[in-house]
C-alpha cells in the first residue's frame, strides 16, 4: 500500500476508535463546528484559545480535500514540503492541543429557525449557541475508477496546488469553461505542453478566457473527446497515459501524459443546509461583505463552502480564523 493511503487508513482508524461516543441529549455548546478541514481547525484552535470550549465533528472522512494530496509546498512553515495527510494530523492536534472536543460522526440534521440551534450527529443531539460550518466544497470528477486509485500521483483537482510538480512535462486537462482555461493557462508556466481535452467542438469559456489559451503555444486541443481511462500504477511512478474518445467517430487513442487535471468544477458541500441559508446558484453559502456572517444571525461560514474563487489550505485557514473571531464577538453581544 502506498505510503499517502497508509498514512491516511492509520489516521481514519485511530479517530474512530477514539472520538464514537454516546453522548448526554441535553448538550449545550458555545460553538459547534462542521468540517474538519483548515477553516473547521483553525475556527476550533481560535475557539478554543478563546475559552469557548468548541465541539468540531469531523465526520466520518477527517481532513477534507487534503488527505487525498500528497506533497503541499505552497502551504507557509514548511520550506521541505508535508504530505497532506500529516499537515491535516498537524492541524488537529494543535486545536486539540488547546481544548477542541473532536467527534468523528457525520451531522446528518440542522435546524436553525432558532437559538440555541439543534444539530442531531447520527444518535446525538446537541444545541449550539453559535454555529461554524466549514463543510468545504468536492471537485467533481470524471468517475473513472482509476482516477480515485491514482489521486494525488498525477490525477489532480487544482492546478494552483500540483503543477509546480510538472516541470518540463507533458499534461493533460479536462474542461471547458473559464476555470479550465485559468488552470491549462497557469499549468503553462511548468509543463512543456497542456492539452485540453473537452467533448465539444467549442469552448463554453468567457471570449477573454478563450482568446488567451487559443494564443499559448504551449497549449493543445483535443475536442469532441472524453478521457475513458487513465493509465498509470500507483506503486510505480503514476500516471503515464490517458485513453481518450473522440465521441463523434467512436475512436479510442492513447495520450501520452505524467498528469491529468480535472477542472470540470465544484460542488459545495451545502445539502444540509438548502432550506436554512441564502447560496449562490451554484450553492455556495453566502455570506456579509468582509465577514464569515452567513443569512442567520449566529451562524458563520468559513473555507471553500463559501469561497468559490481561491480553494486553497491557506485562505480557507484565514476563514477559519474570522469565523471563530466572528463567533466570540457575537457571543459576547448576545449573552
Amino acid at each position: 500500500m502506498p505510503r499517502l493511503a497508509r498514512f491516511v487508513a492509520s489516521w481514519t482508524t485511530t479517530m474512530t476508535k477514539t472520538r464514537n461516543r454516546k453522548t448526554d441529549m441535553s448538550e449545550s455548546r458555545n460553538v459547534v463546528i462542521i468540517g474538519s478541514g483548515p477553516a473547521g481547525h483553525t475556527a476550533a484552535l481560535y475557539a478554543a484559545r478563546a475559552n469557548l470550549e468548541p465541539l468540531l465533528y469531523a465526520g466520518s472522512q477527517p481532513g477534507g480535500q487534503l488527505t487525498i494530496t500528497t506533497d503541499v509546498e505552497n502551504y507557509p512553515g514548511f520550506p521541505d514540503g508535508v504530505m497532506g495527510p500529516e499537515l491535516m494530523q498537524l492541524f488537529e492536534q494543535q486545536s486539540s492541543r488547546f481544548g477542541t472536543e473532536i467527534r468523528s460522526r457525520d451531522v446528518t440534521r440542522v435546524d436553525l429557525g432558532s437559538r440555541p440551534f439543534k444539530i442531531e450527529a447520527e444518535d446525538e443531539e446537541i444545541l449550539a449557541k453559535t454555529l461554524i460550518i466549514a463543510t468545504g466544497a468536492s471537485a467533481m470528477l470524471l468517475g473513472i475508477e482509476n482516477e480515485q486509485k491514482l489521486m494525488g500521483m498525477g490525477v489532480s483537482a487544482c492546478a494552483t496546488c500540483d503543477g509546480f510538480f510538472y516541470r518540463e512535462k507533458e499534461v493533460a486537462i479536462v474542461g471547458g469553461g473559464d476555470t479550465a482555461m485559468e488552470e491549462a493557462l497557469f499549468l503553462t508556466r511548468y509543463a512543456s505542453k497542456v492539452t485540453v481535452i473537452h467533448r465539444r467542438d467549442a469552448l463554453r469559456a468567457s471570449q477573454i478566457m478563450q482568446q488567451k489559451a487559443m494564443a499559448s503555444e504551449k497549449i493543445a486541443w483535443c475536442w469532441d473527446s472524453v478521457v475513458e481511462d487513465i493509465l498509470g500504477d500507483a506503486g510505480e511512478g503514476g500516471v503515464r497515459a490517458i485513453a481518450v474518445k473522440n465521441v463523434k467517430s467512436g475512436a479510442v487513442s492513447e495520450l501520452a501524459v505524467d498528469g491529468i487535471f480535472i477542472a470540470i468544477g465544484h460542488k459545495p458541500n451545502t445539502a444540509l443546509f438548502e432550506a436554512a441559508l441564502e447560496m449562490d446558484e451554484v450553492g455556495y453559502l453566502s455570506t456579509a461583505p468582509h465577514t464569515t456572517h452567513t443569512s442567520v444571525e449566529g451562524v458563520f461560514a468559513a473555507g471553500d463552502v463559501a469561497d468559490a474563487r481561491y480553494r486553497q489550505a491557506i485562505s480557507a485557514a484565514g476563514s477559519g480564523c474570522m469565523a471563530a473571531i466572528d463567533a466570540e464577538r457575537f457571543l459576547s453581544e448576545h449573552e
